[in-house]
């Protein structure tokens, strides 16, 4: 007998991807961790996540034949699938004054294909397995970025803008299928991929931009990312919930 729900976090190995995976472990649930390029940092979460029922998969995001079989295989691995996180993200940058025009159209298309598109495909894929089993929760990893911009980054703060919008869509369509979605949008949090920014000559500026005068640990969003695939958050269903320390207040 099976135990625990069935989770599929993407971009799962590193980052907050992966205190989202740890968590959910953490708590007794079967976590399929999508990797796209990394395997052997996921394959070494693998082996070190509490529990058993886990599995590694692979896709790439911007591949919708790679997407469909991929969530397959994780819905096949762990009986079901009850919890998508879609957290996998690109942030490439593309300032508007800096690039050729190929570059510039090349760094939209990569981080839309992956940031929205790609969510979107594995949603519908997961959605499709949520449904014969009665109901799930979906959560999405956007960004402050999505309502403050991002200026080097334009076409991530849209892709994340999207994904928002792409989330309470969903909310209201899936919900008569009990399955709820919802979001969570953090500022800077400290990762492996963040540090060279946080360590370099900006890192005080950006940790000044809260009244803590810090930036989000990873297990603080993994924290609200489970507190919102629990059962007891299907009224939450729609919320976007920031998770930036006061360092960006929106209306």
């Amino acid at each position: 007998m099976v135990s625990g729900r069935a989770v599929l976090v993407t971009g799962a190995a590193r980052g907050i991807g992966r205190a989202v995976a740890g968590a959910f472990a953490g708590q007794g649930d079967r976590v399929a961790l999508h990797y796209g390029s990394s395997a052997g940092l996921a394959l070494e979460l693998l082996a070190r996540l509490p529990g058993s029922g886990h599995v590694a998969v692979q896709a790439d995001l911007a591949d919708p034949a790679a997407v469909r079989r991929m969530v397959d295989e994780a819905a096949s691995a762990l009986a079901g699938l009850d919890v998508l996180v879609n957290n996998a993200g690109v942030f490439v940058p593309h300032p508007v004054t800096g690039l050729s025009y190929d570059e510039w159209q090349a760094a939209w298309q990569q981080t839309l294909a992956v940031n929205l598109t790609g969510a979107a495909n594995v949603t519908w894929c997961a959605v499709q397995h949520m449904i014969r089993g009665g109901g799930g929760r979906i959560v999405n990893v956007s960004s402050r970025g999505a309502f403050r911009g991002e200026p080097g980054q334009p076409g991530y703060a849209a892709s994340k803008a999207g994904l928002n919008a792409f989330g309470q869509s969903l909310a209201q369509a899936l919900g008569p299928h009990g399955i709820a979605v919802t979001g969570v949008a953090p500022g800077f949090v400290a990762t492996d991929m963040a540090a060279s920014v946080l360590d370099g000559p900006a890192g005080d500026g950006i940790r000044a931009q809260s009244p803590f005068g810090r930036v989000a640990t990873a297990e603080e969003v993994a924290a609200a990312v489970c507190y919102l695939a629990s059962p007891e958050a299907e009224w939450a269903s729609g919320t976007i919930l920031d998770l930036n320390g006061a360092s960006y207040l929106r209306s």
